[in-house]
């Protein structure tokens, strides 16, 4: 029960602050909590897949990139975003649906060399069909959304926007997790044979959880696309897809917060480094590769692990002086 409002009373205390955060906070900072907000809703639709399902998926930054071009290619023809969202995350789901075929056939890395292939396919898709996509010189003068009357054009507003979406996702993933559906891809991630034989329908919930994470990769894009205002083929490069990774796998992979510290890692952390000139991000790889090697289930299994030693000693009793061993 203690345990319980610690962690509820934290968690408070972590929405208080950042929804007080802009206030001060100049407007290249309330940037980066946007993108933070954005980051973290791609790394949670990869966490369920990587560390619930167990699949791993190299195409994350694609889906971004999916979403992202959507929301820019209607909202520059009139659409609103809502209805842009609509589109991207059914689009995302249908086709994450569809990649999600090939891990019923081949798991780990064959299955990461699959879904490079697709990251390929869609940054040449981006770069080179410009018709559709302006090829190499992007589609510029995305609009940020009005809600409900309310402009979201400054940057405050927008990221409270962001934030609010940040806020509806993780509710509804939560519900997810702790749900029937949530039990299946954790036993599909231990063992599917099991998982199988114990009735679980592997095959759907491993299509399940390559749509779900695709689709919410998708909604990330959406709403990077407004935070920019601009949109071109590198910022969804195989390099988005690995830093996606990271979040997931710094952060602690199967651990529901997991991507938030992930998230905060690889988007303030090199910010921070650069009184460092040209070195910061030889030194952000320092501290990455430091982390990996000292709590390679990430930040959160680091706590746990001293969580728990902590609590050992406490409830070792002390030795009487004079006691025998």
């Amino acid at each position: 029960m203690a345990s319980r409002f610690l962690t509820t009373a934290a968690l408070a205390i972590c929405a208080l602050a950042l929804i007080a955060a802009p206030l001060l906070l100049k407007n290249y900072g309330v940037y980066l909590l946007s993108l933070w907000t954005i980051y973290v809703i791609a790394a949670m639709g990869l966490n369920l897949m990587l560390g619930y399902a167990g699949q791993v998926s190299l195409a994350q930054g694609a889906f971004v990139g999916i979403g992202a071009y959507s929301a820019a290619l209607l909202t520059t023809h009139g659409w609103p975003l809502g209805a842009a969202a609509l589109f991207a995350l059914l689009l995302s789901f249908a086709i994450g649906w569809l990649l999600g075929y090939p891990a019923l056939r081949v798991r780990h890395h064959y299955l990461a060399f699959v879904t490079l292939a697709f990251s390929t396919l869609a940054f040449l898709v981006f770069r080179n069909e410009e018709w559709l996509t302006g090829g190499i010189y992007g589609i510029s003068g995305v609009p940020r959304p009005s809600l409900l009357g309310l402009e979201l054009a400054r940057p405050i507003p927008f990221y409270e926007f962001c934030l609010a979406v940040l806020a509806i996702v993780t509710a509804a993933m939560a519900f997810m997790i702790r749900s029937p559906w949530g039990r299946a891809f954790t036993a599909l991630r231990e063992n599917p044979l099991r998982a199988l034989s114990l009735g679980v329908d592997t095959r759907l919930y491993t299509l399940m959880a390559f749509a779900i994470g695709s689709a919410l990769a998708g909604l990330a894009g959406v709403l990077y696309a407004p935070l920019v205002q601009f949109v071109d083929p590198p910022a969804f490069a195989l390099q988005l897809s690995l830093n996606l990774l990271l979040m997931v796998i710094v952060g602690g992979q199967g651990y529901f917060f997991g991507p938030f510290l992930g998230a905060a890692v690889a988007v303030l952390l090199p910010e921070w480094l650069r009184f460092a000139d040209n070195y910061y991000l030889v030194i952000y790889a320092l501290v990455v590769m430091v982390l990996m090697a000292l709590c390679p289930q990430g930040l959160i299994g680091l706590g746990e692990r001293l969580g728990e030693r902590l609590g050992e000693r406490f409830r070792t009793p002390a030795a009487k002086p004079g006691a025998s061993a």
